[in-house]
């Protein structure tokens, strides 16, 4: 860790002006505290967003967009907050505000969130001025807080006005890199989930790509070229990127974090491993407990991927000893339900799964996560009908989801149910049934993208396939199965072993020699 943040410190030391000298990082991985006093990262890359606010201002604001494309935006929004007190007549400063509410790539914003943002776009436009530039800017933005408070559109009709907006602004001004970068941000935030010829992320790239070999040391080309390629279609493509990004802003804990999502797509275990220590211990040190969270469940699916077990146990311990997390917040409440489940049913521990109850507070989707590996722990411990009351939990929470519109989880919920239902199926002796559920939860799975705040789901519903059809002495599908989820999901270990196994089960010493040495 010292060496990493040493060869960081070196490497960034004539990058951009604000510096700060960060503090020395608690090795306890407890509970971070919800209000911190930690000074603002000094290594954030290099960003230049001219504006006609008071010169005094100009570095302080450059600073504020970088932590934003590093979605540090906590920090961010005290940044923006500072130059709009040092300026009251900045209205790109309340701009900036408004963008540190709008988390593209996260959940969208509700409640005060919502309308926080909104206040902030609507002061910029009242407080008018600037350069058209920056008046355009501030009028894309505008697009998305729109009858936001009303709720008179839905967050995704509001992206796609922003995007759109974006779009002209980004075409009237071709040079401006700034109006380039956000612009492609919106078209990655507003890809279809469905689309898997990846057309948004593809338009994104070929935005970023011309722009990062000119300015190579801005966060925000490398972020989101990553974020663009967080596709096994793509992931190769964004391997450079990833490798760049946390030394580009080594001290941003999301910068540290994101290489992860290529090397998971990747199956880079390692690699992977080594990115989300450094993310765990930064934002422990800032105090970003969402961040620290997300990181460890990357580093908790890594370390199982690699067999190391019982370093994945203690990161799990280290999370039962987190107090008062706000389970309610998407990020929060999803990692922290996503470990422990991925601890059981990775290792088959049925008991263990059986025993699992949802955060107070989570959402459908969230909970939903706990039934399926409840129902799942029951179900592969042969008990069937115990598995019944979480498949009536699970079809609740896909039909709570379709009622408030989230078709996104709803599907994924769905694909649990389905998995769920298979393998109750299963132990109840009805292999047609399971192997009908498996193919067609797979099916449904494969036609959507994973979300950038999941590693994936907790285990590929085609691998469960695979597994299924192994039990039921059918090795040349099982093995036929495994081969198509090892290529969305390189380097699994359950693929591989099941992979293994099936080979093993065929004579095929071939497959068995090919696999054998990607599970050291």
């Amino acid at each position: 860790m010292r060496i990493l943040r040493l060869g960081a410190a070196l490497a960034f030391a004539a990058t951009i002006g604000t510096r700060a000298i960060a503090q020395p990082m608690d090795p306890a991985m407890g509970m971070a505290e919800e209000h911190h006093d930690h000074p603002a990262p000094e290594h954030l890359g290099a960003v230049t967003f001219p504006t006609s606010c008071r010169p005094e201002v100009s570095a302080s604001f450059n600073r504020a967009v970088a932590l934003l494309h590093s979605f540090a935006y906590a920090d961010a929004e005290k940044a923006f907050a500072g130059v709009a007190a040092r300026d009251p007549n900045c209205a790109i400063a309340h701009w900036g505000l408004a963008m540190t509410h709008y988390h593209q790539l996260w959940e969208a914003p509700a409640g005060d969130q919502l309308r926080e943002g909104a206040a902030q776009a609507r002061q910029a436009v009242e407080i008018g001025g600037g350069t058209p530039r920056e008046r355009a800017f501030i009028a894309a933005l505008a697009q998305y807080y729109a009858g936001a408070d009303a709720d008179a559109a839905s967050a995704t009709e509001r992206a796609e006005r922003y995007s759109h907006a974006m779009a002209d602004l980004a075409r009237r001004d071709p040079a401006d890199s700034e109006a380039q970068i956000f612009y492609a941000l919106s078209l990655i935030a507003t890809a279809p989930p469905t689309d898997r010829s990846h057309a948004n992320q593809k338009r994104a790239i070929a935005i970023l790509e011309p722009i990062y070999r000119d300015q190579p040391q801005h966060p925000g080309l490398a972020h989101y070229l990553i974020h663009a390629c967080d596709s096994a279609e793509l992931a190769e493509h964004g391997l450079p990127a990833a490798r760049a990004y946390s030394k580009i802003a080594p001290s941003a804990p999301h910068a540290l974090h994101m290489p992860s999502h290529i090397f998971t797509r990747l199956g880079l275990w390692d690699d992977s491993i080594a990115s989300n220590i450094a993310a765990r211990a930064a934002a422990r040190a800032q105090g970003d407990v969402g961040e620290e969270l997300h990181a460890m469940d990357y580093l908790t699916y890594a370390y199982l991927q690699r067999g190391r077990y019982q370093e994945a146990v203690s990161v799990v311990v280290a999370l039962k000893g987190m107090a008062g997390l706000n389970a309610a917040q998407f990020k929060v409440g999803y990692a922290a339900t996503a470990m422990p489940v991925r601890m059981a049913i990775e290792q088959r521990d049925w008991d263990a799964a059986a025993r699992l109850e949802p955060l107070p507070g989570t959402s459908p989707q969230v909970a939903a996560i706990v039934y399926w590996a409840r129902a799942l722990g029951h179900a592969r411990a042969t008990l069937p009908t115990a598995a019944d009351g979480d498949i009536g939990q699970l079809q609740a929470c896909v039909e709570a989801l379709r009622a408030k519109g989230d078709l996104y989880w709803a599907a994924q919920s769905h694909v649990m149910l389905l998995e769920a239902q298979g393998w109750r199926s299963a132990a109840q002796g009805d292999s047609v049934t399971a192997i009908a559920r498996l193919k067609a939860a797979a099916d449904e799975e494969d036609a959507f993208e994973k979300l950038p705040v999941t590693p994936g789901p907790i285990v590929p519903a085609r691998e469960q396939l695979g597994e299924l059809l192994l039990r039921l002495n059918q090795p040349d599908q099982a093995l036929q199965a495994f081969k198509v989820a090892l290529t969305a999901a390189p380097r699994r270990r359950g693929g591989l072993v099941g992979a293994i196994a099936a080979a093993e089960g065929l004579g095929d010493t071939h497959t068995v020699v090919e696999l054998r040495p990607l599970l050291q």
